[in-house]
């Protein structure tokens, strides 16, 4: 399921909420939706969802244009909100079968579905309970379950670990990975940055309305930008004794070595290598010698990216 947003418009009575938000999620991406409050995110996924119909523009999923026919759009689609709603005086079980059943499942698959779907969340335990009685993160896998209780191609979910505690978080990073490799895409808005990165692969940032960048991260921006799974990697060592040899010996093999000090016992060293190649680099520098304590390829964290782009588009570098 490819999602496609084109010159995105929308306006309340006071102010321009989007203006001319684009962009493509790839099929089984998980899309971190980030930016500061008001930037827009909250309404761009209302009129993902067809609650909200745009000033002008279109959201597409595939061949269906949402606005015009919001119905086909939702037999495709979940959409989870900040403050979802349960009937708590319903079980677990009851509130799945009435979301599948609201949401088109043929009422001969719906006993089934509700298992699977229970399964998947892990919380085939708690469907006799009354949803007012079950916990925070419990009560939050039934409405993700509802949201994905017809196997939607889209998830859309507005800061789905709101009041989660660390485990708690934490799973739900693990289901939202696993749902990504069953082959849903997800977008996923967040203030928390470190999770985000736990399970996204795109970043999409917000400002004032407007798409400052969206680009791949992590893995997936390695297998973007890859050639013959040939990349920029930055690689850092940490040393036990001072290596001032280290930037000679590096700059002879043809590899860039950036040395905080001469008696530094941190370096970082940027090339591009195969997978293969990185390997050899760390046999070398053992065989050179090198007293390493550590040898880590550095990725930028989400958060730094995040900053990153800010700081080019307050400075006019992004469009």
């Amino acid at each position: 399921m490819t999602l496609s947003v084109d010159a995105l418009d929308f306006r309340y009575l006071t102010h321009q909420a989007l203006s001319a938000v684009s962009f493509a999620l790839p099929t089984q991406s998980v899309t971190a939706l980030i930016g500061p409050n008001g930037a827009g995110k909250s309404t761009l996924m209302r009129c993902i969802a067809g609650l909200l119909r745009p000033t002008s523009g279109a959201v597409r999923l595939n061949d269906v244009e949402v606005a015009r026919d919001p119905r086909a759009a939702h037999r495709r689609m979940g959409f989870l909100e900040d403050n979802f709603g349960l009937y708590d005086a319903l079980t677990a079980e009851r509130c799945l079968r009435y979301a599948a059943a609201s949401r088109g499942v043929p009422t001969p698959e719906v006993a089934a579905r509700v298992r699977e779907v229970a399964e998947q969340l892990e919380i085939s335990s708690n469907l006799g309970a009354r949803v007012g009685e079950l916990s925070r993160g419990q009560r939050q896998r039934v409405a993700i379950g509802q949201a994905i209780i017809h196997s939607p191609q889209l998830l859309v979910l507005d800061e789905p670990a709101s009041g989660l505690d660390p485990a708690a978080r934490g799973n739900l990073a693990v289901l939202f990975r696993r749902l990504s490799a069953s082959g849903m895409t997800l977008l996923v808005s967040s203030h928390i940055l470190t999770e985000l990165e736990e399970y996204s692969t795109h970043m999409l940032a917000l400002r004032e309305g407007r798409v400052v960048e969206f680009r791949a991260i992590g893995a997936a921006a390695n297998d973007a930008t890859a050639t013959a799974q040939q990349r920029l990697r930055t690689i850092e060592l940490r040393l036990h004794l001072p290596w001032p040899d280290m930037q000679t010996i590096v700059a002879a093999w043809g590899i860039n070595a950036v040395v905080e000090s001469a008696q530094a016992l941190r370096a970082t060293i940027s090339a591009e290598l195969t997978d293969t190649e990185q390997g050899e680099l760390l046999q070398r520098l053992v065989a050179s010698g090198a007293p390493l304590l550590a040898f880590d390829e550095r990725r930028q964290r989400l958060a730094e990216t995040y900053q990153s782009t800010l700081d080019r588009a307050a400075a006019g570098s992004l469009q």
